[in-house]
């Protein structure tokens, strides 16, 4: 598994980083058994970084992984979330140490790596999200605090809601990673989009993450699960995935995955999945990609489509034609 330096820190992440997310669900609805079983393989095979959240399953997702990682943590890089609600938005500074203090305790550590803030940035108000001014003047202080503590090593933000406001908070340079919703079909944090493209336009978010030495995980690579080009889901998966930054609904998500299938019988990829990851860590301003999963095999498979490298220059291109051909 290719390692890679984690922007301007002293962080080396494995190329794939293994999600703890709901939307796989392993980690929030498996037995403990597999749950073990797929960490201990993990590291086995070289991936170092896990991605936990306490809104994963409500704290379940970060209470597994505690237990899965075991004592021995040499080489693993764990990050975790604070996300407020609008009431908490009232004491960041309380919220942030509360919620940072019972991640650490359900997942048996003193301190995380990256601690990341959990909420949509718009001008909204409405629940689960957060305005930039609040970023700016309430949250960067108090993460810099459980910085200061040693409670983070690092600090970072997903990239989730209004595309400028994104952009000003890695032009702060306080912020040392982001999580950037990159894949077959939202593809503009890394590249332009023609007018008309049905998804959000990020203006190269990566471009201006790896400028400033910005760590980048990539997320959401499979767009949910609509990437494998089915919208049966697993049983331990998220029923409803609601897309983020790309169509109007799963659906139609799975409707544009399939175009990519002519680049399978071309024989570019063996799946839809494999060519979603490949593409994904084709782009080199991205650190390590995040998937989720609901089984073991799956992260073998995900392993292997990683370890198969990049997308040859040809299947690019033809990708790129299928992107231009999408539209609102």
């Amino acid at each position: 598994m290719k390692i890679k330096q984690f922007g301007k820190t002293s962080l080396e992440v494995s190329l794939l980083t293994y999600g703890c997310g709901a939307v796989g669900g392993l980690m929030t609805k498996g037995s403990s058994e597999d749950q073990d079983r797929a960490v201990a393989w993990a590291r086995d095979n070289g991936i170092n970084h896990f991605d936990t959240a306490p809104s994963y399953g409500d704290t379940i997702s970060e209470t597994n992984l505690g237990r899965a990682l075991g004592t021995n943590r040499e080489g693993i890089v764990v990050s975790t979330k604070v996300g407020f609600s609008q009431s908490e938005l009232e004491d960041v500074n309380a919220a942030t140490q509360n919620s940072l203090n019972a991640s650490l305790h359900r997942l048996r550590q003193d301190h995380v790596d990256i601690c990341q803030l959990h909420n949509t940035v718009d001008d909204s108000g409405e629940e689960g999200t957060i305005t930039l001014n609040q970023v700016i003047n309430d949250v960067l202080p108090a993460f810099i605090k459980i910085k200061e503590q040693g409670k983070a090593k690092y600090l970072g933000f997903t990239a989730k809601g209004n595309t400028a406001f994104l952009h000003k908070i890695v032009d702060t340079q306080e912020f040392h990673g982001s999580q950037v919703f990159y894949n077959l079909l939202v593809p503009s944090a890394g590249e332009p989009i023609h007018k008309g493209f049905p998804g959000q336009d990020y203006e190269n978010l990566l471009t201006n993450c790896s400028n400033h030495g910005v760590g980048t995980i990539g997320v959401r690579i499979l767009a949910g699960g609509a990437l494998s080009g089915s919208e049966k889901r697993h049983p331990l998966g998220m029923p409803d995935v609601a897309p983020i930054g790309s169509g109007e609904d799963y659906k139609s998500d799975v409707k544009r995955a399939l175009l990519f299938n002519s680049l399978i019988e071309k024989q570019y990829a063996e799946s839809l999945t494999e060519l979603a990851i490949r593409y994904a860590i084709t782009k080199d301003t991205i650190s390590t990609i995040e998937v989720g999963i609901a089984n073991i095999d799956e992260l073998k498979d995900a392993t292997d489509a990683v370890n198969k490298g990049t997308l040859e220059k040809e299947a690019l291109v033809q990708i790129k034609a299928i992107q231009n051909s999408f539209n609102s």
